[in-house]
Formats: structure tokens, sequence, C-alpha cells
């Protein structure tokens, strides 16, 4: 059994389809990408254990339970506040295992380690379902918080070395292609929680559970589908009529060496690289964390056509209001997945330093004219500026491996793609905190809550000039970090890379010719799902407007 997993029975060449691989990676993504929209679970979770004892509203805590208490309590609901501590520690344990378990997927392979992300992410969703049904909420916090956050990171990285590999000539497209399918994750997922939520909410239940259990279910299927599809290239595959460039000057910041992660973490451009990522990832996230009170407090009445503040409207015109505000958050999620495909694809022609230069210049130039279009209360200038940054955070997160092959090389570009990860975990925390504490300082010194976030858009501007510097300040490493030529064969012989070491288990050319009704198939197993999550976010985004 164990065998099914061996590198050695995924290693293929010949007259196999590398386009068949993409799907395989998206099909993972697409899963785990929920994670971005597990935030529509929260106020349905907040008011559970009311609606469970026949109450329409939530069972309050009393203001002395602390975060503490609340996660072993069983007589009061959860606070929003409290719940959104999921996602966090989603986040924190994405990097933490992504950085722990690079180096052993590059090991082992992307087949077992989807196979692993699957359970974990499907099993934390179990996991938190039963803790849900019995309302406590550590259980949810190891279900999803830190099983699936474990699950997330492994399932995040597991396609970024294969697909680089696959695809030597279009690195920033081949990864901005599976990176895509994370952002994709929440577009889906979110109206189908929102859909299994409703059918299964009765009066006695908001249906958080049963909707749990059937993500999961769907979640695993999906995913080992997808593990059990990856395949990996012969160490001497390339594709076909493309030749390697040439060496190039030593201020090229394309490498023809490979660097040994363990030797990364002192190396100051990996640190430059964890900087750029960091504060793009810092301002995108913390936007993305209050998209939709920031248009409602911002704009209020004026969306309906209302010259009324936000709390002046009635419970009708607030609801119509939140509407509009997910049409909002809808659309943004949408630039979020079309930047991770159109900004890494750039890059290939641009370079990855100017494509990163571009998000960080005009990205701040968009977050300092927020204020003046959130005064002149012009919504469509607002709406597209943050647009355009969401799709520049997205291209940031697709754009990067192929930076980080660039720099240190493609053989073990997976495990130091993982220590990177450590950036987004530091980030998830750090943005999302600027913006809801510098909110809060300002509603306490009495700032009307419209123009709360002016100064916020200033401390986000100074991150990306932060990020700015630092990634002019990369330059192409020194020869020293390089391995020696017996270093990388020791490498590629850990790591089972030669792929026909084992006649038994390796594929021949033979078996590996493939279809086009195949490729038909792979494409149309994530075209489907991606299609109804983008016509569902064009119905929301239809509100806006």
């Amino acid at each position: 059994m164990s065998n099914m997993f061996d590198k050695s029975r995924i290693t293929v060449g010949g007259e196999f389809n590398r386009w068949l691989v993409p799907p395989a990676a998206i099909a993972i993504h697409l899963c785990i990408g929920m994670a971005y929209g597990l935030s529509v679970f929260w106020l349905p979770l907040s008011k559970a254990l009311g609606v469970s004892q026949g109450l329409s509203d939530a069972v309050k805590c009393p203001a002395e339970v602390g975060f503490f208490q609340e996660l072993f309590i069983t007589t009061c609901d959860w606070r929003v506040s409290t719940l959104v501590w999921v996602f966090t520690i989603g986040i924190v344990f994405l990097g933490l295992s992504a950085a722990l378990w690079g180096g052993w997927l590059e090991r082992v392979g992307p087949r077992k380690a989807g196979v692993l992300s699957a359970f974990c992410w499907a099993g934390g969703m179990f996991i938190s379902a039963y803790g849900i049904s019995i309302h406590q909420f550590w259980i949810v916090l190891l279900g999803t918080g830190v099983i699936g956050g474990i699950g997330l990171g492994i399932g995040y990285i597991s396609p970024v070395s294969t697909l680089i590999k696959w695809f030597p000539d279009r690195r920033g497209m081949a990864t901005g292609m599976a990176i895509m399918g994370f952002g994709g994750g929440a577009m889906i997922g979110s109206p189908l929680a929102a859909m299994l939520m409703k059918a299964y909410s009765t009066p006695s239940s908001v249906g958080v559970v049963e909707t749990f259990l059937i993500l999961g279910a769907i979640y695993f299927i999906y995913m080992m589908i997808g593990a059990f599809s990856y395949r990996i290239p012969r160490s001497d595959w390339t594709p076909k009529g493309w030749n390697p460039p040439q060496a190039k000057s030593a201020s090229s910041m394309i490498t023809h060496g490979s660097v040994h992660v363990k030797n990364v973490w002192s190396i100051p451009q990996f640190w430059l690289v964890w900087m750029v990522l960091c504060m793009n990832v810092s301002a995108g996230i913390g936007v993305i964390s209050m998209a939709s009170p920031m248009l409602q407090e911002v704009f209020a009445g004026e969306l309906i056509g209302s010259t009324l503040k936000l709390s002046e409207l009635d419970k009708a015109q607030l609801t119509s209001v939140a509407g509009i505000a997910a049409g909002f958050t809808a659309l943004i999620s949408f630039f979020n997945i079309i930047g991770r495909f159109v900004w890494a694809s750039l890059s290939d022609v641009l370079g990855r330093q100017v494509t990163y230069s571009i998000f960080f210049i005009l990205g701040g130039l968009l977050y300092f004219s927020v204020p003046s279009s959130a005064t002149s209360l012009s919504l469509p200038l607002f709406v597209g500026a943050f647009c355009v940054i969401l799709s520049m955070y997205g291209g940031g997160f697709a754009t990067v491996p192929a930076y980080l092959a660039d720099l240190f090389g493609t053989q073990m570009v997976g495990a130091i793609h993982g220590r990177l990860l450590t950036a987004w975990a530091t980030a998830g925390v750090l943005g999302p905190y600027v913006v809801t504490y510098m909110r809060d300082y300002q509603l306490d010194l009495g700032i009307p809550k419209a123009q709360v976030y002016n100064q916020t858009m200033y401390i986000l501007v100074a991150m990306l000039v932060v990020g700015l510097i630092c990634n002019l300040l990369i330059r192409p490493l020194d020869p020293k970090w390089f391995m020696t030529q017996e270093e990388l064969i020791s490498a590629k012989q850990l790591a089972h890379h030669s792929g026909n070491t084992d006649e038994g288990h390796s594929i021949s050319s033979e078996q590996t010719k493939t279809s086009m009704v195949a490729l038909i198939l792979a494409w149309t197993f994530i075209g489907v799902p991606l299609a109804w999550g983008i016509y569902k976010t064009y119905l929301s985004a239809l509100k806006l407007f």
C-alpha cells in the first residue's frame, strides 16, 4: 500500500502532457482556499446555542467571561471576536507547517503531501463539527485551527516545486495557476456553505454542524483525486522545443545553481524576500478582514440612495446595505483570484523584481487615494482602487515561488517556499491587528466612523514603502551559497529525483501518453466549480451598481 505514495510511482516522461498537472494542484487549492471563507460561519455560530434553546438570538456570555473561559464554557454563545481566532490560528499553523515540513515534501513528493493535507483539512472540519455539536470551542480551534492549519500549509506548498519543474519556461504562470485556486476556494465555498446552512437550518439548529460534515466529505474526495493525479517529470525532462537559457552574467537575477534549504535562514536575500511578502500580505489581508464593515461605515446610506448615517438606518435598510457590502467582498475576492494568474504570468515577461516594484508603487498610490475617494463619496473610485489592490495582493502570493526559484534554484524551491510562508503567518496577525486597532483607537477619539480608516490607509502605504525598499535591495546570490555538484547529486538521490531508479515502480513513456479526452476531463473537473463560483460572484457584485 505504501508503494502507492512512492515518488517513483508518479515520475513520468515521454508523451505525458504536462497540462494535466495544474488541475491536480488547483483541485487541492480550491478546497483549502475555503480558509478565506470561514467568516461565513461566524454569525450563525455566534447564536448557535441560543437557537438550539428556541431563542431568536444569542445567549450572551457575562462580561467577566474572557477568551480562555470561552474555550470550555457551555452555557453561552461564542463571540464573533473569539470565533475569528479559528482563522488566525489556521494561518499561523499554515506558516509553521509549511516551514517545518517543506523539506519532507521535497523528499516524498506531492502525492503523499496532498493525501496528508486532505486528511488534515477534511479531518479538521469533522473534528470541528463535533466540537460545535457539544459546544466546546477548544475542539473547534484544534480541528480547523491547528489540524486544519497544518493541512493548509502542506497542501499549499505541495504543487510549487512540481509545477516549476514541469514549466521551467513559464515559472510564474505555472505557480499562478495553482495558487489562483487558493483564492478561488472562498468564492466557491462561501456560497455553497451558505446554501447548505440554509438547507439544514431548523428552528432549533443553525445548520453549521451538517455543513461542516458535508463540506469535509466533499473536500476530502476532491483533494484525494487531486493528490493521486499529481505527476513529476524525470530529471532529464524538458518541454519539447525548449532549450534552457545560457548562463547569464553575475548581475542576472536568475540563477543556474541551487541552494540547500538548510542554508536559507543565513542568506540576506531570503529575509529581504520575506519582508517583501510580509508587507504586501499585511496590507492586503488587513483590508480583506474589514472589507464589508469598511464599505458600510464609509458610504452608509449612500449605498441605497440615502444621506443617512449607518447608525440612522432602520433594520431593512441595514440589511440592504449589508447585501451590497457582501457584493463588494465577492468582487474583490474575484480580483484576488484573477490577479494571481495575470500578475504571475506577467512576471515571466517583466521579471519578478519589477513586478513587485509595481505592486508597491501602484498599491501605495491607490491606498493614498482611498481617503480622497471616501471623502468625496466616489463609489466607483473607491471600489476600483481596492479591486486593483487585491489583484496585486493575490499576485504577490503567486509570483513569490517563481521569485524564489529565480534566486535560489529549483531543486529545493518547495522547501524554501515553506520557510518563506512564515511571513504569511506573521502578516495574518499583523495586518488585521493594525486595521482593527487603528479603527478602535480613532473611534475612542470621537472620530466619525466614515473617517476612521483614513489614517489606516496611510499606515498601509508606509508598509508598502518598506516592502519596496526591501525589494530594490535584492541582488543575485553570492556563488558561495550554491550547492557543489556533489552536493546537488546527493540531494537529488535523497529526494529520489531520478525517477527511474526503481524499474518496478517507474512509469514508462508508453504508459504516460495522454489523450485529449483526459485533458478535457481534468480541466472540466476544476472548471465547473470555478464557473459556478464566478457566476455567484457576478450575482453578488451586481448589487453594487
